[in-house]
């Protein structure tokens, strides 16, 4: 693979603290425009990972490349390439919203001769993100929402080359949420790499060209949400009625079953629905899956060692 063409690059990358390994070997890679959700349990690792890959904290091993350098080393020109969008922000709630965005905005125009993206113009990203009419508004009188569409900005006022997104959503209305996912793919369109963090199973499927599965502090599964699907090979459910007698099978192979359906029943047949499995289904098996394997080996090892 051309360099060029990888913005994220992480090779057996791993964390410890004290005892406790809370990343065991994480390898995954993300390349320009592209879209990837990280997802997993709570205490999977997530935002460690987020963290090292921000520069914000230091591994304990691996090799980690994000757009050609190692963030440990990371200086202000690299920093200017990226953005991040945190769960929350301690902001200067006596500021105005473009006040505060034509401050931050500053910070970007040293590097901008050096770069092809420049800066945001500052009411191009309100209209943006959708603040307008609250352009002029202190930033303790916005609403939660409205709070949200702020971090937001804040995190793309520099048009960054990669944009971290820790839960971008929360507190959206789905009217913002809708918003917000033209946004992503505009962005996305632009060749921006997003790596986003989400517990909404349904936003990650909309959003996301690959999902990485982070569970026991590694990446069991990546790939597209039809991918892990196929991987998985969970069961459809099949609804029809004959008769006026309502029936529900489960089944690995729908499109067989239907057929089998019709060969039988043949017009007597209403009310047909497939229900394939949705991404928290595939979502749910492979980490209990993983789950499962993990157990199973450490009961095999305790009876080794206790035979």
């Amino acid at each position: 693979m051309a360099e060029e063409d990888v913005v994220l690059e992480v090779r057996d990358l791993r964390m410890r603290y004290g005892t406790t390994d809370v990343l065991t070997g994480v390898d995954f890679v993300a390349r320009p425009g592209e879209v990837v959700a990280l997802l997993g349990p709570n205490g999977a690792g997530k935002t460690t990972t987020i963290e090292i890959l921000e520069g914000f904290r230091m591994r304990s091993a691996g090799e980690v490349s994000v757009l050609g350098v190692d963030p440990a080393h990371g200086d202000e020109n690299w920093r200017a390439r990226l953005g991040v969008v945190l769960q929350s922000w301690r902001d200067h709630g006596r500021w105005r919203v473009r006040e505060l965005l034509e401050h931050l905005g500053l910070y970007y125009a040293p590097y901008s001769t050096t770069r092809i993206r420049r800066p945001w113009d500052v009411d191009e990203l309100i209209r943006v993100v959708g603040l307008t009419e609250h352009a002029d508004k202190k930033i303790n009188r916005l609403s939660g929402g409205q709070r949200r569409r702020l971090d937001v900005a804040i995190g793309i006022v520099g048009r960054p080359e990669l944009l971290f997104l820790d839960e971008p959503t929360a507190g959206f209305d789905p009217e913002a949420r809708r918003e917000f996912h033209d946004l992503v793919h505009r962005l996305a369109d632009e060749d921006t790499t997003i790596l986003l963090t989400t517990h909404d199973l349904d936003e990650a499927e909309k959003l996301a060209d690959r999902l990485l599965i982070l569970a026991g502090g590694t990446i069991i599964a990546d790939g597209s949400a039809e991918e892990l699907a196929r991987r998985m090979s969970t069961e459809a459910e099949v609804k029809w009625t004959v008769d006026g007698q309502r029936f529900v099978h489960s089944t690995h192979d729908a499109t067989g079953f239907v057929r089998e359906l019709f060969g039988k029943h043949d017009t007597a047949i209403a009310d047909l629905e497939v229900r394939r499995a949705s991404l928290e289904d595939v979502y749910m098996a492979m980490v209990r899956q993983f789950e499962s394997g993990r157990t199973d080996a450490a009961v095999r090892q305790f009876a080794e060692v206790t035979r």
